[in-house]
Formats: C-alpha cells, structure tokens, sequence
C-alpha cells in the first residue's frame, strides 16, 4: 500500500558521540544535572547528528495543509473556507508561524497536501492527489494510492530543504477539522474511547466535544478499527487526512537522514504515533515540544515515550509550539558547546569518589 522507503530503517543513534557528550557536560563549570533538560537535548542531538557539536541553527519551517470530510458534521467552530483564506496568511507573513519564523530567522514553506483550493495560490506549493479527504462517517477518507501520495509530498518537502542541511525540523499543520481528524487516528492507534482523545479543537464547547467523540467512535466502528493491533496504514485510510499523512511521510524521510524533528502539538503529534508504528526506528529523531491544551495530547506524549519542554496550554497547531520551544534547544547547544570545563576555567572541580 505505501512505497518500499516508508518501511526502510532510519540509522541508529551514535553510541560514541552521546558518550562523549555525557562526559563533556560532567566537565563543564556547573553542579552535575544543573541545566535539567537542556542537558539532556543536547546530549541526545549530539548522538542523533552524530556529532560533538550538536546544532539547532538551520531549521526549516514546514505547513502541511489539507481539508476534511468530517467537517460536514459540523466538528468545527469556524467554516472549511478558513483553510485556504490562512495558507494566504501563511504566504503573506500574517500567521503566528510567519511571525515566529522570521523572527527565529527559519524558512516557512507551505504545502497544500490537501485543500479545497482548485487552482494553485501564490507562495503555496501544491502537492496533492486530490482536494480534501471524504467524509469519514459515511465512507473511508483517502484511497491506498492518494495515501501514498501524501507520504510521498512529505519526503519532496524533506529532500527540497535537505539542500540547505537542516539541523532540525518543524512540521506544522493546517486544516479546519483535523483536530477530529486526529483524535480518530488517537483513537484507534491507543485502543481508547474518543472521549479521551477529543477536545474542543478550534473553540467547541463540551456538548460539541461529546458530539464529536459519538462521530469518532462510530466511524471506528464502522471502519473495523477497534480491535487490538490494527495496522498504521489502514487507520490513516480510514479516518486520516491528506496533511496528517504527508506529515507521517516527512517525519519518516527526515529520520532517514538523521535530521531530527521537534515534533509540535497534538496533531503532529498524533502524525508521529502514526509515523512510529509504520517505522519504529523513526521513534528517537522525535524531539518533543510541547504539551498541548488538548486532552489527547497527553496520551499521545506518553505512547511515544517523551516527555515536553514546555507546557503553555497552546492549542493553535501551524508549528507554533514546536517554534516557541526552538530557542531553549538553541540554548541547550550552545551552552554544550560553548561553556568551559573546570579544568579550562581553572576551576576546582568535585573531589573524586
């Protein structure tokens, strides 16, 4: 069903350089473990760049846009016209990911992998095996081919910024009703009710919440998808989303050239699990963010085994937590690598034993 690359192992973290990360942060002019997390960051991307000098400054900025089906239940606050009308605000620098880009000097571009849109717009790349998924409650939302499609835009967008060596990905997203989107790929990949995975999305209140999570659970039903052990590609059929899937694609093709990802809220989070259980190897080049204000994020967070930098009850999607959490893993590097050591510094260092 997907292409051959998709399955293909992602490299190992190298042993050699972590170690020797370890052991230059117990030298540096500090108590041990007295930076926390940014220690570990640091450590952690030394080994996944295979590098003594681990990196965050060449980090491309990359929005996958698709439309849904499921919008036609009425999931959403805000009507489907709000996904093209924001790529423009994306193009045009008006969006909270075009301010936070230029303003941590990254490269934004936009992908629609799956909008209304029928003709191109300026300053979108388009990508696309059709306009919008279909509507999940009634039928599955993507064909086997326009999935593989989706995963295919992911790695273009991957191998189009490889040329400026990347040190990091963000990956952000757009698409009035992906958060229901998302909690129906949650959902299934957890083996829980919807009611644990869905949240108010763009602004619903608890009575659209409920309602959402009663279309979820029958569409999983529906779809066959409750059971244990469903597989990856036949939940993302069912119930995914054009730019979800491109996501799942791009995370895969990153990891594959040992490019980390700083993985943003609970849809690209969600996009990960996915990526995960297609390719397991992909699991240590995911960098976590943030913890998102939607109630599935925190699931999703732990299925993955990471743990947040920072937890801001964000909800905005485009990539935006991911950006916010970019300059503690900016910090996190230059503080490894441009501190000195006690012996450098003259310092007494702890006694031994």
């Amino acid at each position: 069903m997907l292409p051959d690359w998709v399955y293909q192992e992602c490299p190992g973290i190298s042993a050699v350089h972590r170690e020797t990360a370890l052991v230059r942060q117990a030298q540096l002019t500090k108590p041990t473990g007295a930076l926390g997390r940014l220690e570990h960051v640091a450590i952690d991307l030394a080994g996944l760049q295979q590098t003594e000098q681990p990196r965050a400054s060449r980090v491309p900025i990359i929005i996958f846009a698709g439309d849904h089906g499921i919008v036609a239940q009425g999931v959403s606050a805000y009507p489907q016209a709000v996904t093209i009308a924001m790529m423009t605000n994306f193009a045009s620098g008006g969006a909270a990911i075009s301010v936070l880009a230029r303003e941590l000097g990254a490269t934004l571009e936009v992908i629609d992998a799956g909008t209304l849109a029928q003709a191109p717009l300026p300053g979108i790349v388009t990508d696309k095996p059709r306009c919008g998924s279909r509507d999940f409650s009634v039928e599955a939302a993507l064909a086997p081919a326009e999935l593989a499609f989706a995963f295919e835009c992911g790695k273009r967008a991957v191998l189009r910024a490889e040329a400026g060596q990347p040190d990091i990905f963000i990956l952000g997203e757009m698409g009035i009703g992906n958060t229901t989107t998302s909690a129906a790929i949650a959902s299934a990949l957890l083996g829980v009710s919807a009611g644990e995975v869905a949240g108010s999305g763009t602004g619903v209140d608890a009575a659209g919440r409920a309602r959402k999570a009663r279309l979820i659970d029958a569409a999983l039903a529906r779809h066959g998808l409750t059971g244990p052990g469903v597989a990856a590609e036949k939940i993302l059929c069912a119930v995914g989303g054009l730019e979800i899937a491109a996501i799942c694609g791009a995370i895969i093709a990153a990891a594959q050239r040992r490019i980390p990802v700083l993985i943003d809220g609970f849809i690209v989070s969600s996009a990960a699990l996915a990526a995960v259980r297609l390719n397991p190897s992909c699991q240590p080049f995911l960098l976590p963010s943030h913890q998102s204000a939607e109630q599935g994020h925190r699931l999703v967070l732990r299925a993955l085994n990471v743990h947040p930098l920072v937890s801001l009850d964000l909800r905005l999607g485009e990539g935006s937590g991911a950006a916010v959490a970019l300059p503690l893993v900016r910090l996190a590097c230059v503080l490894h690598n441009g501190m000195a050591t006690f012996a450098q510094a003259n310092v007494p260092d702890r006694p031994a034993g």
